[in-house]
């Protein structure tokens, strides 16, 4: 998908439709509040968690730009009502426990040793966890340390936490809860609510899950986008049959030349032309708007990276430069930075994309 492909008109129609489906368009989207902030989830489909907290942590400053009232404890009370759970999607993220069966796949995957990264792993130490969280309840990993210094620790030697990590990623283990970005562990059986699906989807119910969640969250997006992170050729297939039956049955339409199209696009909400409340965001460089970069350069013409892995020789805005959206437009980054001791922030730098801008235009009168 590109700009210079669709006329202007037809590209800032498509910019609202996807800022809209964000739950950018107004903070009132979703709601305010705890309900608000399971809302959103439900709608983004997930809300990736970062470590980084040089301004906000990625999850709570996704959430605070779409939810009036936004409290990061929120997160916490959600799992613990069993209306959210933390697991991977392109990334560890927070995700609606609705959605839980389409994490089944990933999980019999590792626990079946197809993924490279939780093969050499202590079957012995996985036993030993799961039986102290069986008889203990919650663990968090400081409970799970044996504080032994010598040799034989086995968890400062790095297999215990393998174990962990593995029994989190196969499904024996959930987070039940966070200090900050320590997590506590339970079993999975004491996480999940009463009732709840717990059949292993198809490859086409897969497919239909991730195009059904792209569709809602974004409007607009491109065949890339249907796939992002996700391999194999079974679901490419099983992706390209649900893309097909949706066109076909006119809930989705094709934008450029039907042989290489350069997008699709929600037809029924682009038809409902949404307006943008025009108020100035400072996005989180982890924010599901921004996160394919790529689609963020075609469709809004912004090239963005976080440079804080970039070497520093080798930075051009900053090292922890963030977008600034206005209305329909990424306007400007900036360099910025949070002391939470003297409860000062401070910004290193900003930058305009396209020249000087009134500041009118940033705060009306």
């Amino acid at each position: 998908m590109t700009v210079e492909s669709l006329d202007c008109a037809i590209t800032s129609q498509l910019r609202r439709l996807a800022l809209f489906k964000q739950g950018l368009a107004s903070r009132q989207q979703f709601g305010a509040g705890l309900s608000g902030t399971r809302r959103a989830i439900e709608h983004l489909g997930y809300v990736q968690i970062d470590t980084l907290s040089v301004v906000e942590r990625a999850h709570h400053h996704t959430l605070w730009n779409r939810v009036p009232g936004y409290d990061p404890a929120y997160l916490n009370r959600l799992i613990g009502e069993q209306q959210i759970f933390e697991y991977w999607y392109h990334a560890a993220s927070y995700l609606p426990v609705r959605d839980y069966r389409y994490a089944l796949p990933n999980m019999a995957s590792i626990r079946n040793g197809e993924n490279r990264y939780y093969t050499n792993v202590d079957k012995r130490l996985m036993k030993e966890i799961l039986a102290r969280v069986s008889a203990e309840g919650p663990l968090r990993v400081r409970d799970l340390d044996t504080g032994k210094k010598g040799k034989g620790n086995w968890w400062n030697w790095g297999p215990g936490r393998r174990a962990l990590d593995k029994l989190f990623m196969q499904g024996d283990l959930m987070v039940c809860g966070r200090n900050g970005m320590e997590k506590a562990y339970d079993l999975t059986e004491r996480c999940l609510p009463e009732g709840i699906d717990l059949s292993v989807p198809t490859v086409s119910e897969y497919a239909a899950y991730l195009f059904d969640t792209t569709l809602r969250a974004h409007g607009v997006f491109t065949w890339k986008q249907l796939l992002h992170l996700k391999t194999g050729k079974p679901l490419r297939d099983a992706m390209r049959e649900v893309l097909n039956e949706r066109i076909e049955a006119g809930a989705v339409r094709v934008l450029g030349d039907a042989r290489a199209p350069t997008a699709y696009v929600d037809i029924k909400a682009l038809e409902q032309a949404p307006t943008i409340d025009g108020a100035l965001k400072v996005l989180s460089p982890f924010d599901n708007a921004v996160i394919h970069r790529d689609r963020l350069s075609s469709l809004f013409e912004f090239d963005y990276r976080i440079e804080c892995y970039v070497a520093a020789s080798k930075r051009v805005f900053g090292y922890f430069c963030l977008p600034i959206l206005y209305g329909d437009k990424f306007v400007a980054r900036i360099d910025c930075k949070a002391h939470r001791a003297d409860q000062r922030f401070e910004v290193l730098s900003l930058h305009l994309e396209d020249g000087p801008l009134d500041r009118d235009q940033f705060f009306p009168p």
